[in-house]
């Protein structure tokens, strides 16, 4: 049977699993900064419609190298280093955006602290998986995407505060160099704390050190009820090394394929066009035009990201990844749908504002209530243990790479004069990430399977025997 019922030691687990997730927290700062910053950063060195794509977008190639940098680390030397690499490059950014008084400058430096996002976005999740018993996985996995929704959330809240603290000309000249400098300090917090974790109990049965394995475990599900999960381990373990399974073996084709198809769908409906040009959208639906009223409704978006995440941790475990999956997307493509028909069909776009921000607080809560924080749980449970930062990296190197493409090329469909808004009016873009949904739903109803309190060992015997 997988995945028996064993006690958990959550004042030992849970707070490492916090630790861990500040990586997702940083991630989400360090991503959703940019909204806030964009506005004064396009007035400030005069950029057009395709390089403020590429400011903004620049960030998701430095993940989508981190991501490939991710799986030979953590498979050679742990989870726990690539989390300090995050940390440090994490600091580099922060320091480097806020200061530089040319755009290539700025976006060495935003391409580094991409890599940082990269390494952190596979690193975090692997890690809770690994160390967290099956019962609880699913919630303590989705604990790193309520991190992230709550790092976009502070950036919202911390763009909006400095944005007060000056008029239009000082946020082009310095407001935006405040809001980047602010991750200094999480990024020194985050790796302080990584000290006090322990590495992956799995990648330590891995390399042959069940000694300290055993130890871990025993904390986390107490003294002596861990023997069954490691035998399970160390039998899996040996079973993938007896098969030579490698990352692109035919047993492992299906997973490989299902990891990628959800990642690269997670992007392409759309999510981050919201978060990093929310404050652009809203400015070009609303009468007002002022920086703070688009921060505000900024705020309103995230903090909504936020609640929903929480009821996804709650009902991961006990709903399963399927049924929230499903429901979340349809609420999404719904959402979208009437955006994109308030953008074509309203004749007065200011009219539109208030109602456009109830539909976009309905997206983002479909989408905070499941394709956020479950897709994540999905990758990071599918892939056996040998090659799960490999496979994982290379799923999340196609989850970035869609990424920027859906950043790259929203500017451009919602330019002024562009075939797109002549045809369209601003409604194109979310008439596609809707039919992306659809496609979402499908893939979700044929090909996933339900992982809820299935150990990973169990899961992976699924796909390899």
């Amino acid at each position: 049977m997988d995945a028996p019922p064993t006690a958990v030691n959550f004042r030992y687990l849970v707070p490492v699993c916090l630790v861990a997730a500040l990586g997702g927290l940083l991630f989400g700062y360090d991503t959703g900064v940019i909204s806030g910053a964009i506005e004064p950063l396009t007035a400030r060195f005069a950029l057009g419609d395709f390089m403020k794509g590429w400011v903004s977008g620049c960030v998701l190639l430095g993940c989508a190298a981190g991501v490939l940098c991710f799986g030979p680390l953590s498979d050679r030397f742990g989870r726990r280093l690539p989390l300090f690499l995050s940390a440090v490059l994490f600091l580099a950014s922060a320091v480097g955006t806020a200061l530089p008084s040319q755009v290539w400058v700025f976006i060495a430096f935003r391409f580094l602290g991409g890599v940082g996002i990269g390494v952190a976005s596979i690193a975090t999740p692997i890690y809770i998986a690994e160390i967290a018993p099956a019962r609880v996985r699913g919630r303590l996995v989705a604990v790193n995407q309520i991190a992230i929704v709550l790092g976009i959330a502070a950036t919202s809240c911390v763009n909006y505060v400095i944005a007060g603290w000056g008029d239009q000309a000082w946020l082009i000249s310095t407001g935006w160099r405040c809001m980047f400098a602010t991750g200094i300090v999480p990024s020194v917090f985050f790796g302080l704390m990584l000290l006090r974790i322990p590495e992956s109990p799995r990648w330590l049965v891995e390399m042959r050190r069940e000694g300290e394995a055993r130890s871990i475990m025993e904390r986390v599900r107490g003294a002596g009820s861990c023997e069954a999960e490691l035998d399970e381990i160390r039998n899996a373990i040996l079973a993938e090394e007896a098969s030579r399974v490698s990352l692109f073996s035919s047993k492992l084709r299906y997973p490989l394929v299902l990891g990628i198809a959800l990642a690269i769908l997670q992007q392409v409906t759309g999510i981050n066009v919201f978060m990093y040009f929310g404050a652009t959208i809203f400015r070009s639906l609303s009468a007002s035009t002022g920086v703070d009223a688009g921060l505000l409704q900024q705020v309103i978006i995230n903090g909504s990201c936020v609640i929903f995440t929480v009821i996804a941790i709650a009902s991961v475990d006990q709903w399963g990844r399927r049924p929230l999956m499903i429901l979340g997307t349809a609420g999404m493509g719904l959402a979208l749908l009437a955006m994109g028909g308030m953008a074509q069909l309203v004749a007065d776009p200011a009219a539109a504002g208030g109602w456009m921000l109830l539909v976009i607080v309905a997206y983002i809560a479909s989408f905070g209530l499941s394709v956020g924080p479950v897709t994540w749980v999905i990758l990071a449970e599918i892939f056996p243990t040998t090659v799960r930062g490999r496979a994982m990296g290379l799923a999340t190197f196609f989850l970035w790479t869609a990424d920027y493409v859906v950043t790259q090329t929203f500017p451009l469909m919602d330019a002024k004069g562009s075939w797109f808004v002549r045809h369209f009016s601003h409604a194109f873009p979310f008439y596609a990430y809707a039919a992306f949904c659809a496609v979402l739903i499908a893939v979700v109803l044929k090909f996933v399977p339900e992982t809820k309190g299935r150990s990973l060992e169990g899961i992976e015997r699924a796909w390899i025997g």
